[in-house]
């Protein structure tokens, strides 16, 4: 009777499991896709997929961008409509490549090229970044898909050079300039992206058109800055470029490639960030390699976030489309779900590295204040976070927990403490995958951790 009753109760319970199961591979799926639309409404389909699909992140163009106003009141639309805080990002490189310009209530800024070869001073990048980071602050825009570290190996490069978005052929000056422009956005709470590993500075090719080979104009020089930056604790992405390189790899484009992005990026320069693709539909992918193919390639080679500038595919959600493709890929075991779960943490430690909700704290309150301090562990967690708060002195303390939207949905603990070190629990049991912010106060100081859940 015993036996009939567990397989009962298996046979009732298991497609519950695997119905969450499911549910939870599609929402970290989700959180490794980032798409553009077209205009500044946002469609019923990506809200939708912002909603439903745990979207990741958007990526916005100049025909989303209209005025600071119009911009501010998007990004907070958006914001919104998500459960976990979504990436927004915008080119805003200076010069040709800035979407923020004077066309659309901003100013006209500098190239690189300008920056870092005509002036080369610090005083005008820093200040140049400064003015561009105060613009996404502003506007909601959190994450700047630049600066752009590609050495100007060659200054006709149809791609970069020519447009001057290189900021110089050293690639230490690169480094340097990178370095101030990268302070200047993080000072502004704004994620940063080195652009286009490992280096489009020498081709002759435009990968937005086509077939795009560096093999015999490529020098390692070109990964200078990329270790300059890495060895200084750059935290922000990188992109990928859609470039074959037999020095690394005479097979696939870096997008494409574990050599590159597993291999050299990860292995070699140490780097334990988020990888960002180049815009997928770019022809250099587009023409050579078959979507699902290309998705399965990126995703193995290491890349983090799939980037496309559109959310539509054949009348269609794009979003939802490459989650049902990742989620049979993973149950048919072409790609290993702790791909993804790597994948995920990635993203989520970036997220709450950056991201502080109105109505909590400033993204200085991490300074714990000097009288009591407030330790979780492990961060990111799963099942439970243990707290440990430590009380130089007695005193009456509260600790209420967060969600990203600053609601706050838990008292957990309120009373008079003694001296010394006291813990508590966070059940992740009955909370939801995302970003949740503690908040201790004391004698009319407070502190706020975040935390990370990851189911």
């Amino acid at each position: 009777m015993l036996k009939i009753r567990l397989l009962f109760l298996i046979l009732v319970l298991l497609p519950v499991l695997i119905t969450h199961a499911d549910e939870a591979l599609r929402h970290k799926i989700g959180q490794m896709i980032m798409v553009g639309f077209w205009g500044t409404e946002i469609s019923d389909s990506l809200q939708y997929d912002i909603k439903n699909r745990n979207l990741g992140g958007i990526v916005t163009l100049a025909n989303n961008l209209a005025n600071p106003s119009q911009i501010k009141e998007l990004t907070d639309s958006l914001q919104y409509m998500a459960e976990t805080p979504l990436f927004i990002s915008v080119d805003e490189e200076g010069g040709v490549v800035a979407r923020l310009d004077e066309q659309n209530g901003f100013e006209a800024t500098h190239t690189a090229y300008q920056m870092g070869t005509i002036f080369n001073l610090e005083t005008t990048t820093r200040g140049q970044a400064s003015k561009m980071a105060g613009w996404l602050e502003s506007t909601g825009l959190n994450l700047n898909l630049a600066p752009v570290v590609d050495v100007n190996v060659n200054p006709n490069s149809p791609a970069i050079g020519y447009y001057g978005r290189s900021f110089s052929d050293n690639p230490n000056t690169v480094a340097t300039h990178a370095a101030w422009f990268i302070d200047e956005f993080n000072e502004a709470g704004i994620i940063t992206t080195l652009k286009h590993f490992p280096g489009h500075g020498s081709t002759e090719d435009d990968s937005h058109f086509g077939f795009t080979d560096v093999s015999n104009t490529w020098t390692r020089d070109e990964l200078v800055p990329y270790e300059i930056l890495l060895a200084n604790g750059f935290s922000g992405m990188i992109m990928t470029g859609h470039l074959v390189n037999a020095n690394i790899d005479s097979l696939h484009p870096a997008t494409l490639s574990k050599l590159t992005l597993n291999g050299l990026l990860r292995d070699g320069l140490g780097y334990k960030g988020v990888v960002v693709s180049d815009a997928m539909y770019m022809r250099a992918i587009q023409d050579n390699y078959d979507f699902e193919e290309a998705i399965e390639l990126a995703i193995n080679a290491g890349v983090d976030i799939l980037l496309y500038t559109t959310h539509m595919r054949d009348s269609v959600s794009l979003v939802g489309t490459i989650i049902d493709i990742v989620e049979e890929k993973v149950t048919s075991g072409l790609i290993a779900e702790s791909v993804i779960d790597a994948s995920y943490d990635r993203i989520m430690n970036l997220k709450a590295c950056f991201w502080v909700p109105e109505g909590v704290d400033d993204r200085n309150s991490e300074q714990t204040p000097q009288n009591y301090s407030l330790f979780a562990y492990p961060n990111p967690f799963n099942d439970a976070a243990n707290l440990v708060i430590n009380l130089p002195q007695a005193g009456y303390i509260r600790l209420e927990l967060f969600n990203v939207r600053g609601q706050r949905i838990d008292l957990v603990l309120e009373g008079y403490y003694s001296q010394g070190n006291h813990q508590v629990q966070i059940d992740g049991g009955r909370l939801s995958s995302g970003i949740y912010f503690l908040r201790l106060s004391e004698a009319g100081d407070t502190s706020t951790l975040k935390l990370s859940l990851i189911k």
